[in-house]
């Protein structure tokens, strides 16, 4: 960690995980349209040595995309898994009325895009299945980009975005695994189940060693691989397990999670954009940007999410008689922010359509709603935020140690 009053270091700065995103996705359009297209398509989609997983009609042929997909993402998961658990047990979520406002709009965030994309795109059956494209924020593109106006935002919002975008995950980890769950088989099921709840009664049993419980997250995978449960889920299933405190006070889910993040958002997250984020232009026309799937994926970021989020955050400030975390131009600004689904988005998608036709509009959809959300959020609030004090040395360590106890991000 750099020291106060002096600049971070590249890799410590809020914006650097959103360029190397942006870059990941430049490149996989290059690499999908240019000489290398048939032979990326190929190095992501042909099956390794015959190899398979799964049982019957759940039965997937492995890939590249599924090891990416869903092995590589299981370790993302656990890192918001782990992100969601210290935020509820000795972050802002501790309180929950502190938590009520952002949780309001991250449920207002998630349910009125949700409802414009089926007004758009649910009249067809086969389209319908991906409703739940527009309801994810992507943390690391929405902080990053937020960050760009540096002092001026308000502590007050930022932490406002970082708990929805965090609320907002753990819906999009419900919505995976009720909506995007299929061909369940029994016994994996009960293997996954006999095994979270082992992991369970370690914690209960004073059990703080990491290593048992990265051992048994991954016997956990392997179930949930088969089961027809996404596998994404074993992650966050295994860091509610993951104890958060030492008896010397010292936190494994802390340190896990400190471990994790550089991962996460210089090698993971990255990956995942440049086998996912791309389209093959070729062919592609208005056809595509005006296809139902784009549209709705689109209209439910750039317009559903502020919708949503000002609706019941606003909402529930009147009812408990609370204070919006700032001004209502803010509040809009950082809710059209929120519409940066990226990531997510894409995941989603992917469970929804797969790699298939209608891959294209998806992220045809996806791309420019979060690309016209980011822009539009970053013009309003940098109109409506004024420059305020660089935060003090004295506040400054109090952060780290804040942060080192695992009381903030």
């Amino acid at each position: 960690m750099a020291a106060h009053g002096s600049a971070p270091r590249w890799w410590e700065r809020d914006t650097t995980p959103g360029y190397i995103l942006i870059a990941a996705t430049i490149l996989s359009f290059i690499l999908l349209n240019g000489p290398t297209g048939d032979a990326f398509h190929h190095l992501l989609e042909d099956q390794i040595a015959g190899l398979t997983v799964g049982v019957g009609a759940g039965a997937h042929a492995v890939n590249l995309h599924l090891i990416i997909n869903d092995a590589l993402m299981v370790i993302f998961f656990l890192y918001v898994g782990l992100e969601l658990k210290r935020e509820t047990v000795e972050g802002p979520f501790k309180n929950p009325r502190e938590a009520s406002i952002p949780l309001a709009g991250a449920v207002g965030g998630m349910a009125a895009p949700a409802l414009i994309y089926l007004m758009v795109a649910g009249h067809e059956p086969a389209f319908a299945r991906g409703w739940a494209i527009p309801a994810a924020t992507d943390i690391a593109f929405a902080i990053g980009v937020l960050s760009l106006l540096g002092p001026r935002v308000p502590s007050g919002l930022r932490l406002f975005l970082l708990a929805l975008a965090i609320i907002d995950d753990l819906g999009a980890i419900i919505v995976i695994a009720l909506f995007y769950s299929t061909h369940l088989v029994g016994w994996a099921l009960g293997g996954a189940v006999v095994t979270f709840l082992a992991m369970l009664m370690l914690n209960r049993a004073g059990l703080k060693r990491l290593e048992i419980y990265w051992l048994l997250g991954l016997v956990l995978w392997g179930f949930m691989l088969v089961s027809g449960v996404h596998a994404t889920i074993a992650g966050v299933l295994t860091a509610l397990a993951v104890p958060m405190r030492r008896p010397d006070g010292g936190s494994p889910l802390v340190t896990a999670e400190h471990a994790l993040k550089p991962w996460v958002q210089f090698a993971i997250m990255p990956i995942f954009a440049l086998v996912n984020a791309g389209v093959v232009l070729a062919g592609a026309g208005f056809d595509t940007l005006l296809h139902p799937i784009a549209l709705g994926a689109a209209l439910g970021l750039v317009l559903g999410k502020p919708i949503g989020i000002m609706i019941m955050a606003t909402t529930a400030a009147a009812l408990l008689k609370q204070r919006l975390p700032a001004t209502l131009p803010q509040m809009l600004g950082i809710s059209m922010l929120a519409g940066i689904g990226f990531t997510m988005s894409l995941f989603i998608g992917n469970l929804a359509f797969g790699i298939g036709d209608l891959a294209t509009p998806v992220r045809f959809g996806v791309l420019g709603g979060s690309l016209i959300s980011g822009l539009v959020g970053l013009a309003v609030l940098a109109a409506v935020c004024r420059a305020e004090r660089a935060p003090s040395t004295e506040l400054g360590r109090a952060e780290d140690l804040a942060e080192e106890r695992g009381v903030l991000e």
